[in-house]
């Protein structure tokens, strides 16, 4: 029995990400939750889907689909940490997007130079 070994996947810097969402070449999603958003604001620009509606968002085939989430473009997505951005990455690759890329958290977006805009 053998295995296929995956590609190892490209990284996105924080910068880059910022960079491509003044021009709108990346999607930026934040999934933290609402009181997240309500104390430190959203990234300049972000999508907001808390991570517990990602699927249900990002899956073409649900009612709820959301069709600003192309699965064709690059996709940045952060937290507050890095944790739950990188299950989010984890979920959307096995929807079928292949650009999506874990940035951290708004922190890092913030020390990159992006915007944050109050909720």
């Amino acid at each position: 029995m053998f295995f296929l070994r995956q590609k190892p996947q490209a990284e996105m810097s924080v910068k880059d990400a910022v960079d491509g969402a003044k021009t709108g070449d990346i999607i930026v999603i934040d999934v933290r939750d609402q009181m997240e958003l309500k104390h430190t604001g959203i990234a300049e620009g972000a999508l907001h889907v808390p991570l517990m509606r990602l699927r249900d968002i990002a899956d073409p085939r649900h009612p709820d689909f959301n069709p600003k989430l192309k699965n064709d473009g690059k996709i940045a997505i952060y937290c507050a940490s890095g944790a739950r951005s990188h299950s989010a990455v984890t979920m959307l690759r096995r929807l079928g997007y292949e650009d999506v890329y874990n940035i951290g958290g708004l922190s890092h977006w913030v020390r990159a130079g992006g915007g944050v805009t109050a909720v």
